[in-house]
């Protein structure tokens, strides 16, 4: 009889005893996000209670049942950072409400307010607690990183050049028994994504050899997934897994996702430590809201290759974004490097060769 092969799984990773087990930890993290990008972590009750776990998700449906009025209320200066309507015929499933420094109170009730001008201040402590307890959590990731890379000295400098972002997303069910699109195959461009969800399934990480994993939720476990300028930071050193969001049946998916995001201004760049001879540079400095707006024109919404388009050719970013000076933005590599045509559309029709617009964090 033939050996049968499991189908790959994201590494799971268990938090709970840090004092005692720190380097190991450290070492399981460090390796999950070079190979995979992401990893399941098990939370603690005393770090993430239960408790708000479970009234994180009681605020989310409890926004998500404002009249729509309501929550194109929800605006931000940044493109895909507020309401995201089922406007998308690519993707007629998706809703997305975000808040922007949802780790400031102030900032939380603020708009938390606009929703309920009576005010909701269950929702507003919830919210804001919740992202406190995950902005923790996300610098005790980021933390084992540097270490891991010997770069302990840069954590203060990159912590602070990050905010919180929380993006609340709910996918209708398709009715169905067959697979619907829920959200297109993209990376992120954040540093890092925290991401939560109720026990309905669908999302799927790709590998680096091009199979797709799907997660299977837990309320014991939270997604880490690493974003596009964590992966230039690191000079290549992390990856930054496509995924997606495949639905079928009859249960809506509710997701949260907690996302440290480059301060504005905050320039991306590999730390000479991690450039050499063997680790030449890959990607010469960049701006992440260049990089942003580049990834949300409407020509180039369909480029599952944003990263490597946007840095090989500075003249064509400039045009795009109607600048004149684009040279802080180029990347140090030719096009070979990025991948040639034909490795583009086979990848393309490995991620399922969908179009439309996708979102940016």
């Amino acid at each position: 009889m033939g050996s049968e092969t499991c189908p790959p799984q994201l590494p799971v990773i268990d938090f709970s005893n840090l004092e005692g087990n720190w380097k190991s930890v450290k070492s399981q993290v460090y390796e999950a996000v070079a190979e995979y990008g992401c990893f399941e972590a098990k939370v603690f009750d005393d770090k993430v209670p239960l408790e708000l776990r479970k009234a994180i998700f009681g605020a989310l449906e409890e926004l998500f049942d404002l009249p729509l009025e309501k929550k194109k209320l929800s605006v931000s200066r940044l493109r895909f950072h507020g309401y995201v309507g089922h406007n998308n015929p690519m993707m007629p499933l998706f809703e997305s409400i975000g808040i922007d420094d949802a780790d400031n109170f102030d900032k939380v009730n603020h708009m938390t307010n606009i929703w309920w001008p009576q005010g909701n201040p269950s929702l507003s402590k919830t919210v804001h607690s919740y992202t406190e307890k995950l902005s923790e959590f996300d610098q005790v990731v980021r933390k084992m990183i540097l270490e891991s890379l010997g770069l302990e000295k840069y954590m203060e400098e990159h912590i602070n050049s990050t905010n919180s972002l929380i993006r609340f997303n709910k996918f209708e069910s398709p009715q169905t028994s067959d697979t619907k699109l829920g959200l297109t195959a993209h990376t992120d461009a954040n540093f890092v994504t925290i991401l939560y969800t109720n026990q309905v399934g669908g999302l799927q990480f790709m590998t680096k050899d091009e199979k797709w994993i799907s997660y299977k939720p837990s309320p014991d476990t939270f997604v880490v997934l690493v974003g596009d300028s964590f992966h230039a930071w690191s000079n290549g050193r992390l990856h930054s897994p496509f995924h997606r969001v495949m639905m079928s049946g009859n249960e809506a998916k509710y997701t949260i996702l907690s996302c440290s995001i480059p301060n504005k201004g905050y320039i991306i760049k590999a730390p000479e430590e991690l450039v050499d001879e063997e680790h030449p540079l890959l990607y010469k400095p960049f701006d992440h809201f260049e990089y942003i707006d580049y990834r949300t024109t409407e020509n180039v919404q369909t480029d599952k290759f944003h990263l490597r388009t946007f840095c090989v050719d500075p003249v064509v970013i400039g045009t795009k974004l109607g600048r004149e000076d684009h040279g802080s933005i180029s990347r140090n590599c030719d096009l070979e490097s990025a991948g040639t045509s034909d490795a583009r559309t086979n990848l393309q029709i490995r991620l399922g060769g969908q179009e439309g617009q996708m979102l940016v964090v």
